[in-house]
């Protein structure tokens, strides 16, 4: 009977130093897991909405855990400060510079704070530090997001349907461009067009490239010396007699002009009736009267004519004009 009751004390002894064995490592890996018993790096961070972070929640920086949520509490403004407990081999990474945003782990996993960002040259942050924070986007406002976009991708296939139905139903500019057989003919058409134009600048790139090559020739060619034109440019004698014989061109060219000009003006006073040779051209009424002037003076030379044959028969004088004649011979 003694017995029983011994063995009974021995199992009963040994559940409850398991239970107890159980107990301790059970507190140490939770206090291991929020960081207990280590010590604590407090920093803070002041958010407008948590979105239900919670006391535990953890603290990320690059994808690694840092740190837990120590406390969130309530300011005057009803904005939430989160105190944030960070291991201390971890602060030499974060800089007074660094930001705070809130972060799930999954599409609807447990809340959790990323800290990111921060300069090399920024001093590293001290304890009870504030950290900047951006308002990250909340399930409520992805959702959101998302209905705006599907109302608008809505419209926009209501409308891509609106438009290839009238496209269907053959109205339109672009219907006319997709049934007409005579728009691709044209479209080939301008695009052989297109190909004979471009071969036409290629041939006046190539002639380009040939007159430049001739101009680079002949600016070397200006720098030879021995040929007439180097001679021109360089001799100060040929260049002297050049211009001096340029000057003369120039002064023969002025006198042509000035000749010209003057033959212009005889032509103008040859139209006008102010002088005594636009008169004769242009005044028909004193023409008449030359006309008949030359007319009667041929008249009057034809009568001189008769009368001067008359005295020579007259009797009178017949002996003066044998005279005459006689002494008129050799």
């Amino acid at each position: 009977m003694s017995t029983n009751k011994n063995k009974r004390s021995v199992v009963i002894g040994v559940f409850i130093f398991v239970g107890i064995v159980i107990l301790v490592l059970a507190v140490l890996l939770l206090g291991g897991q929020r960081q207990t018993f280590e010590k604590a790096f407090p920093i803070s961070a002041e958010f407008e909405d948590v979105s239900g972070l919670k006391i535990g929640d953890n603290v990320w920086l690059s994808g690694v855990k840092v740190g837990v949520v120590k406390k969130v509490s309530f300011t005057d403004s009803t904005s939430v400060i989160v105190l944030m407990n960070i291991q201390p081999d971890a602060v030499r990474f974060i800089h007074k510079d660094s930001k705070a945003k809130l972060g799930a782990d999954g599409l609807m996993g447990n809340k959790l704070i990323i800290i990111y960002g921060g300069t090399a040259t920024a001093p590293l942050i001290a304890k009870n530090d504030h950290l900047i924070v951006e308002q990250a986007y909340g399930a409520k406002d992805m959702l959101a997001m998302l209905d705006s976009s599907n109302r608008n991708l809505l419209v926009i296939s209501t409308n891509m349907k609106m438009i290839t139905g009238r496209v269907l139903d053959g109205g339109g500019a672009i219907a006319t461009l997709l049934n007409d057989p005579a728009i691709p003919r044209n479209l080939k058409a301008s695009l052989s067009d297109v190909e004979a134009t471009l071969s036409h600048l290629k041939e006046t790139a190539a002639q380009s490239r040939k007159a430049i090559a001739n101009f680079t020739q002949f600016s070397a060619q200006l720098n030879t010396q021995g040929n007439l034109v180097n001679d021109i440019v360089t001799d100060t004698v040929i260049y002297n007699n050049l211009r001096n014989s340029i000057s003369q061109l120039r002064e023969t060219m002025y006198n042509v002009a000035e000749f010209a000009d003057n033959l212009e003006r005889a032509g103008e006073q040859l139209h006008s009736n102010d002088n005594p040779a636009g008169v004769l051209l242009n005044d028909r009424q004193v023409a008449d009267h030359l006309k008949t002037t030359i007319r009667n003076i041929d008249s009057a030379s034809h009568r001189l004519d008769e009368d001067l044959e008359a005295v020579q028969h007259n009797l009178l004088l017949r002996g003066y004009f044998k005279k005459k004649e006689k002494e008129q011979k050799p």
